[in-house]
């Protein structure tokens, strides 16, 4: 622990390098009110870059996001690039920037902006709020070295984020992540930017090197989703079924809008109370469609003044999708998104069947994280295809998808249970927009045949059948008390044999690459010993997996088990996640949080 002269040097330098009233009043009421523990906390432990980039809540401090650290992150990834590439290279392909609405965003990405240009480096940056898909998309249409998006996603308000995409379009992996951190370690001192961002306004002054083609990539994105995904605009064009759709005060509405001209589907109903990008989320205590209920709950209310029977949902970026349909009960079934999956990758199929009836299934494939359901492996094993997993989040699924098409393959669909999906290769990560486009068309199709989706779900299930989930977390904000959690589990290496009733088969630890259905106990996926990941399959085909959040203080656990009927296999995975829960988490003892709903 830093002692307090380290601490007032380390004020001292954040009062040197900010320039902003702000942050610099929150570290000089500190200092002034001789509050060290908050400036150690602010000061001491600077914010993180890794595969997701950066994300934290805004804020004075090096722990903290502000002009200071974002700046700092821009020239610790320029200098990476000009090291990786050379200057002369970088300054050829340029780097794109986005950003969405929440607080800072556009300050952020102008500060970015200007780093960039300060080294000659052209920046392609959007005229206004964009959806993140919209930046790797970008980042491929025009050759760039790279990508950053300002989101925090679906994170609470008072956080902001900065992610990274290498010119594949996909989210960086190592060994870049360490390359730009060490970078940024480097590139400490604020690099002279006043010829090309003004100061009073933190935006960028008119220069040559900024290149605004925000109207042409968002029509390019569209016109491509139209002419390579869209299969039946005729008909969607005489439907029925009204959609409503809800933006969670995001940058969703207007790409939600277009993805629907795109399919020739009739318009939506919005929910009114969150259609514009508002960074307060006022309607919601997390902005983010994933958490059920009570972030759809206007959503709900909207469809039934409506007559509607189904609702799309966006997070507040629009790279992930969630969907409810209103049952003959007159009740509201929010599916997960291991079901979202299972129909959309079905349709992928069935629509590469029609539109290639002489194709070879065998060149077909499959992606998806190692915790999310096994239905589409199902899927994939008796219609001939491949199916991969890969880690959890995308930038292993968009490099996986790579691979594959360097051999032969076409990706049908890739997706994460946390409800991101990817339809074909149109974006190098997971994409709410195009999603709830393909996810309309098929809904629209199914309604001609009379079929809900809840009943399609049904009929999957019969044919390759029923795999059961049980996806949910407790939070922790101790990493001392996660760290002792994970460490009883392992027993020093004498990993558990049963849980409750249930014997354990399989363990896999991905934070020692220990491995038991392995030959020589070694995991085949990357091991990190930086994050926490144990996944049990016991000998009832019940899969368990443990693993801590990269960007939320949450433990999550991911369960599935497959049987022949429905109601004994959800009673079965119920006992075992209680046992899991019981045994392994043990909430009242390491003072574990539970959601609120």
């Amino acid at each position: 622990m830093a002692d307090e002269q380290a601490v007032l040097n380390l004020a001292n330098t954040w009062l040197r390098l900010d320039k902003d009233p702000k942050t610099r009043k929150e570290i000089q009421d500190m200092l002034d009110g001789n509050k060290t523990a908050e400036l150690r906390d602010r000061l001491c432990e600077r914010v993180a870059f890794g595969t997701a980039g950066l994300r934290a809540a805004m804020g004075a401090g090096f722990s903290r996001l502000n002009n200071v650290t974002i700046t700092q992150a821009s020239q610790g990834l320029c200098a990476y690039l000009e090291e990786t590439l050379g200057l002369s290279k970088l300054q050829s392909m340029g780097v794109v920037v986005g950003y969405d609405a929440r607080h800072n965003s556009t300050t952020f990405a102008h500060l970015t902006a200007a780093v960039f240009v300060s080294k000659g480096v052209p920046v392609y940056l959007f005229n206004r709020i964009v959806s993140t898909p919209t930046v790797p998309f970008t980042v491929v249409h025009v050759g760039a070295a790279a990508g950053v998006m300002v989101t925090a996603s679906h994170n609470p308000k008072q956080d902001n984020g900065y992610k990274v995409y290498w010119s594949t379009g996909c989210q960086i992996i190592s060994p870049h992540d360490k390359g730009i951190a060490n970078q940024i370690d480097l590139n400490q001192e604020m690099w002279p930017v006043d010829d090309v961002l003004d100061s009073q306004t933190l935006r960028i002054k008119p220069n040559d090197l900024i290149r605004d083609r925000t109207d042409e990539m968002i029509d390019t994105y569209f016109n491509e989703l139209r002419n390579r995904y869209v299969r039946h605009r005729e008909s969607n064009a005489e439907s029925t079924v009204k959609f409503v759709y809800t933006a969670m005060h995001g940058v969703g509405y207007p790409f939600a809008v277009r993805a629907f001209e795109a399919f020739g589907l009739r318009p939506f109903i919005p929910v009114p109370e969150q259609i514009q990008p508002d960074p307060e989320f006022p309607t919601v205590t997390y902005p983010n469609p994933e958490e059920g209920r009570g972030a759809l709950s206007l959503a709900i209310r909207t469809a039934e003044e409506n007559g509607s029977t189904v609702i799309l949902a966006n997070d507040p970026d629009a790279d992930r999708l969630a969907v409810a349909e209103k049952q003959s009960n007159g009740q509201w079934k929010i599916f997960t998104g291991n079901e979202i999956a299972s129909l959309l990758g079905w349709w992928m199929f069935e629509c590469y069947k029609q539109n290639f009836p002489q194709s070879d299934n065998s060149k077909l494939a499959i992606v998806a994280s190692t915790v999310s359901s096994k239905f589409l492996k199902a899927l994939a094993e008796k219609e001939g295809m491949r199916f991969d997993e890969t880690l959890t989040g995308f930038k292993w699924m968009s490099n996986k998808t790579i691979e594959l098409e360097s051999e032969g393959y076409t990706v049908l669909f890739s997706f994460e249970e946390a409800i991101g999906f990817c339809i074909g290769n149109l974006v190098r990560d997971k994409d709410g927009v195009s999603a709830a486009g393909a996810f309309a068309e098929m809904t629209v199709q199914l309604a001609r045949q009379q079929i809900t989706l809840s009943g399609k779900l049904e009929q999957l299930y019969q044919r390759y059948g029923y795999f059961v989930t049980q996806n949910r977390y407790f939070l922790c904000y101790s990493q001392p008390t996660i760290k002792k959690m994970f460490d009883n589990i392992r027993s020093n290496g004498q990993y558990l044999q049963t849980v409750g009733r249930f014997p354990i088969r399989f363990i896999r630890d991905l934070t020692t690459g220990f491995d038991n259905e392995q030959p020589n106990n070694t995991a085949i996926l990357p091991t990190s010993s930086s994050s926490q990941m144990i996944t049990f399959t016991f000998e009832n085909g019940g899969v368990i997996t443990l693993r801590t959040s990269g960007t939320e203080p949450k433990i999550k656990y991911y369960s599935e088990l497959k049987g022949s009927d429905e109601h004994q296999t959800k009673e079965e995975l119920a006992a075992m996640v209680d046992a899991v829960i019981q045994e392994l988490f043990r909430p009242e003892e390491y003072g574990l949080i539970p959601p609120s709903d």
